[in-house]
């Protein structure tokens, strides 16, 4: 995935400002592609470049309300059903648990129970946010609701895998 393809996504539902269009993506996909107000403004400005969106609006302050284009529509929908998902991933976590062979066995479970105070913490973050969402009968919010379902899923899973990994270690 790409913060190309979220922000085209996030303007697929509505037109957005570049301050809509951050405070969306604290709220819906930060758990899941972080990017920062410059990471984002960078973007939509690659985005309007290459046609994908345009200036559908000019406010005060310089305030620009970006609109999906029909090219950025295709854009999206190219992603969505041509381009195969990375299911390899990058995970530092894991491969410092590969590692742990190097530590104490003490130092070892006190990594592994970090891991699972943080899927904790995690978990609990996003309930707060499932909570504090006005979710609506959209399609963003009915998606968006299954991919947080997701990272409530997997943070339990991982810390009931760090809690057995621990217990693994003698």
């Amino acid at each position: 995935m790409s913060l190309r393809h979220a922000l085209l996504g996030l303007l697929s539902e509505r037109p957005a400002s570049g301050y809509d269009l951050l405070k969306r993506f604290d709220t819906s996909l930060a758990n899941v592609w972080p990017a920062t107000q410059s990471q984002i403004y960078t973007e939509l400005t690659r985005l309007a470049g290459a046609g994908l969106i345009t200036v559908a609006a000019e406010g005060p302050r310089g305030r620009k309300e970006y609109a999906l284009t029909d090219a950025g529509m295709s854009e999206l929908r190219h992603w969505l059903t041509e381009t195969k998902p990375q299911l390899s991933t990058r995970s530092d976590v894991l491969l410092r648990v590969f590692f742990l062979g190097v530590l104490e066995p003490g130092q070892a479970r006190t990594y592994l129970t970090e891991l699972t105070t943080l899927s904790e913490e995690g978990h609990r973050e996003l309930r707060r946010l499932t909570d504090a969402i006005d979710w609506g009968d959209d399609a963003l919010s009915l998606y968006g609701r299954i991919a947080l379902e997701y990272g409530l899923r997997f943070n339990a899973m991982r810390r009931e895998w760090a809690e057995w990994a621990a217990e693994q270690i003698t």
